[in-house]
């Protein structure tokens, strides 16, 4: 039998992926062409909050090294942390107050980088992974904050502008620093450039690397200048989403032992709600005009 740190995590993936798809089956009709991954967004994020929810409560004694050793009662910080995880994913999957876990979501992600990741590095300038963790978990606050900030549009358009573009930046630096590091390291798995390489039989592993380069650098460029960032940033959750079922998850179908399955889900769902992430922002960036809506206005003038 499987150990509770291995079913729990592996049963919320797959019940929170179905749920979600579910959920969303409606709109997903309904949507156009890349579009749908706009859709498709929020099961990306709420799966793998729900899975990384599932490890704190899962294995709250092992994920309670990662607390800062001056904060009092470790343990419940990670069961409150999991727990709020698993609120933010049901929160994403019903689409019920949205606008308040999309804030707190990024909230915790900030706090993240600024209690445990950022001292890390501090400790450790040089080290190239703890840089990438920092900047990850900052971009998984940035696409929190651009999902609240689409939220709010409607109750408040100048809390919906300062949102996302905190959001851009947010997700913009760590784009351009991973595709920096593709290049620089090209024989590590793509997406987000953590430690492991990449398998000894994918065939032409720097082409690949390369094309997430460039994938992850125009999108960090046209977020930055603010031309073309739906489009860029949509192509890039495409990328992000390929690299999850094609690349990663049969890494995952092949692992036998324990402590290969709990990486090879960490990196499934860790690479998912990255384009998760990023497809958020996309939604929240303004569509690039199209001849035939350029159209309208002028034929609603001749009616007239």
């Amino acid at each position: 039998m499987p150990s509770p740190f291995i079913f729990w995590p592996c049963f919320s993936a797959i019940a929170f992926l179905a749920l979600g798809l579910f959920a969303v089956r409606k709109e997903l009709k309904a949507a156009l062409r890349l579009d749908k991954l706009l859709v498709l967004a929020r099961v990306f994020v709420a799966t793998p909050l729900a899975v990384f929810g599932a490890e704190h409560l899962a294995g709250a004694q092992f994920i309670m090294q990662a607390v800062p050793a001056w904060m009092p009662a470790r343990l419940f910080w990670t069961y409150f942390v999991g727990l709020a995880l698993i609120a933010a994913a049901l929160s994403l999957i019903f689409m019920k107050y949205v606008p308040a876990s999309g804030m707190l979501l990024g909230i915790m992600f900030v706090l993240f980088v600024l209690m445990i990741h950022f001292p890390n590095v501090a400790a450790n300038p040089k080290d190239r992974i703890l840089w990438t963790v920092a900047l990850r978990d900052l971009s998984f606050a940035g696409g929190a904050f651009a999902l609240a900030g689409t939220q709010f549009q409607q109750l408040n358009e100048s809390i919906s502008k300062a949102l996302i573009l905190i959001a851009r930046g947010f997700v913009a630096v760590p784009l351009l620093f991973f595709a920096v590091e593709h290049i620089l390291h090209p024989q590590f798995a793509p997406g987000v450039p953590l430690p492991k390489l990449t398998p000894a039989g994918v065939p032409f592993p720097h082409v690949l690397a390369t094309i997430v380069a460039v994938a992850l650098f125009v999108a960090g460029v046209c977020l930055l200048i603010g031309k073309y960032a739906r489009t860029t940033t949509t192509w890039l959750g495409l990328v992000l989403v390929l690299l999850t079922f094609f690349f990663y998850l049969p890494i995952l179908a092949l692992a036998r032992q324990p402590a290969q399955i709990t990486e090879g889900l960490n990196y499934v769902e860790d690479t998912m709600l990255f384009a998760g992430m990023v497809l958020f922002l996309a939604a929240a960036m303004p569509a690039i005009p199209t001849a035939a809506s350029n159209d309208k206005p002028d034929s609603a003038a001749q009616a007239k």
